[in-house]
Order: C-alpha cells, then sequence, then structure tokens
C-alpha cells in the first residue's frame, strides 16, 4: 500500500492547489493563489470559481512535473468535497471525477477540516506525529474548534465557535484598523514591533469549550471610535501596539479554553492546525505551554497550515489503505458539517 501514489486536489476557497503523496511523503504540494480579491477586502465567490477554472489544470500538470510522475503512474484521485464556496468546490470536484474516470482509478472525497487536522501525519510536517487521542485546535478563516481526535476517522469536536472565526476576527479587525486583505497575517508581523500589553478587549464568558469572538471585534470598533473622535490619527500612531494587544487577546481566548480542555481530559497531547496556526502569537503561546504545563505540542509545517493539496492527498491516502472510496454521483457540498470521520457532540 505504501507503494500507492495518490493525487490530492484543494480547491474549497481562493487557492487551487495540487499534490503528489507516495506513502507518507509528499512529492509535490503546488498553489495558485488569488490576488484579486484583496482589491474587494474579502473572496469574491464567483471570481475564487472563474479563477479555479484556469488554475486547475496548470497546477495539477505542474504538481505531476514537480513530482516526476506520469498520469498512468497515478493509483487514486483524492479532493475536497467541503466544506467551502460551493462554486469552487464544484470545479475541484468535477475535475476529479472527471480525471479519475478517464484513468480508471479510485476516487476519493476527504473532508477539509479532517484533512487539516490529519496533516500532521504527513513525514515531514513535524519531526513526530501526534500520538492518540489528542487534542487539537483547529483555527482557520472560517472555522475554529477543538476536537478530540481518537483515531485517524474518529473525532469529536468538543468546542466550537458561536458565531465568527478566529481568523474572521483578525481579518474584521483588521479592516476597522484600514489594513489590506488577508489582514490576520499583517496584523502578526506588525504585532511583533509592538507593546501587547497596550490596550486591553472584552473576552467572552462561555461554558465548556466554545468560543466567540465577535465580542472583542465590537470592543475593538467602539474603542477606536472613541479613541479617534480625540485623536483623528490615533490608529496610525499606535498600530502596532493595537496590533499586537489584539493578537494577545484573540491568542488567549484560544487558549484558555485548549488548557482547560487538556486539564479536565488529562491529555497533555496537543496540536494545532489551519490557517490561523501559521499566527506567531500563537505559535509562541504553544511553545510556553509546553514548558509551563508539560504539554506534548505538535505545530504543523508553515505550508501544510494553509489551505493546501498536500494534506488532502494525506487523507486520501488513508482513505486509499482503507479501501473507503467515493462513485461518481458524490457532489461537492458548502457545509460538510462532518457526518464523517469527526462526532458531534450530542447536545
Amino acid at each position: 500500500m505504501s507503494d500507492s501514489i495518490i493525487l490530492g486536489i484543494e480547491s474549497s476557497c481562493d487557492d487551487t492547489s495540487a499534490a503528489i503523496i507516495q506513502g507518507n511523503k509528499i512529492l509535490s504540494n503546488i498553489a495558485a493563489n488569488q490576488e484579486i480579491h484583496n482589491d474587494y477586502g474579502g473572496v469574491v465567490p464567483e471570481l475564487a470559481s472563474r479563477a479555479h477554472q484556469q488554475n486547475i489544470i496548470p497546477v495539477v500538470e505542474k504538481s505531476l512535473s514537480k513530482a516526476n510522475i506520469q498520469q498512468k503512474d497515478i493509483s487514486a484521485v483524492g479532493f475536497t468535497r467541503g466544506p467551502g464556496l460551493l462554486g469552487s468546490l464544484l470545479v475541484g470536484t468535477s475535475f476529479a471525477k472527471s480525471l479519475a474516470m478517464s484513468l480508471n482509478v479510485p476516487l476519493i472525497e476527504v473532508n477539509h477540516l479532517q484533512a487539516h487536522i490529519l496533516a500532521h501525519f504527513i513525514d515531514d510536517a513535524n519531526i513526530m506525529p501526534p500520538k492518540f487521542p489528542f487534542l487539537c485546535l483547529t483555527v482557520s478563516g472560517g472555522h475554529t474548534m477543538i476536537v478530540l481526535v481518537k483515531d485517524y476517522f474518529d473525532m469529536e469536536i468538543i468546542g466550537k465557535t458561536i458565531d465568527d472565526a478566529a481568523g474572521e476576527a483578525f481579518d474584521k479587525i483588521g479592516k476597522i484598523f484600514n489594513l489590506d486583505y488577508p489582514a490576520g497575517p499583517i496584523v502578526d508581523r506588525l504585532a511583533k514591533t509592538g507593546d501587547k500589553n497596550s490596550f486591553k478587549f472584552n473576552k467572552p464568558k462561555l461554558e465548556q469549550y466554545d468560543y466567540s469572538f465577535s465580542g472583542i471585534k465590537t470592543s475593538v470598533l467602539y474603542f477606536i471610535q472613541k479613541e479617534v473622535k480625540k485623536n483623528p490619527d490615533f490608529i496610525k500612531e499606535n498600530l502596532a501596539d493595537l496590533c499586537a494587544s489584539v493578537q494577545k487577546s484573540i491568542v488567549e481566548i484560544l487558549m484558555d479554553k485548549l488548557e482547560k480542555a487538556s486539564k479536565e481530559l488529562n491529555i497533555n497531547e496537543v496540536a494545532i492546525a489551519g490557517g490561523v496556526s501559521a499566527n506567531s502569537g500563537l505559535r509562541e503561546a504553544m511553545q510556553q505551554n509546553a514548558e509551563k504545563l508539560g504539554w506534548n505540542i505538535y505545530i504543523p509545517k508553515f505550508e501544510y497550515t494553509t489551505d493546501n493539496a498536500a494534506m488532502i492527498a494525506m487523507v486520501a491516502k488513508l482513505k486509499f489503505d482503507r479501501g473507503e472510496f467515493a462513485d461518481l454521483s458524490v457532489s461537492a457540498t458548502a457545509r460538510y458539517d462532518i457526518e464523517e470521520g469527526f462526532k458531534q457532540k450530542s447536545e
């Protein structure tokens, strides 16, 4: 089984990506980004799906070329079925189905969020992969959740956001600061030169392990409105400190619940995944908790944090070994509420 060569395709949002995996080793991981959305302050679904149509063939060809693989060598085709933007997902799904059919190889559907978590099992993602059971804080632009990972395909969401995701909070607050989209990486960069204790913002008080980020967004908005009335140049004069303070607040909100879950469930194997896991403040907090609380932490390589096809290929490889294939009737779904693999916590 380890000799299987699988093509993974990711098209859930605005990055078109293709990767080749053999065993657990990534041979290529190619992505085409869509700069056009920067002008609109967010991803425009129609423009995203059109760009995927333009990018997908060149990206797949480049992925095969870099891996020194020919189409006839492919054992299976894995693709992101959801969740994500439906128009974008349809491009990847249609292409994957057509290619699998033409090559007469199995088709494997992948849950995008499950892939973020299982990216930790790619050969070069970590020095060592996490040991089961582990907790995985999965944070991206559209999702924030704590997942109890009991096995590759036995997962339970024990906490999730009730409103905005952490990534959305970074982007929306960045917009208040007049930063370009996506604002998250810009906030992170500016925070490095700021004083994170300059300003304090409200933190939510929720039961158990659930999150809320709409409150901090509102807190920042009202604070900025008040300060700008007194000094129109307030944002410009305090930008680095504002970014550092916001980042500290969001990271503390994330870590407070993760610490609570680790303590109450007595699990010291702790991982992070998703685009926001690239945030330097979050990574630093994980390192501090490793020392303070004795956590064994797992922080994936940067290229496996954002949306990428390597993680899709990894899940496809695991499903290939289990003989879990999709048929050609499979369809993309914008809301793939983790019915397979994840087990939603019962109320």
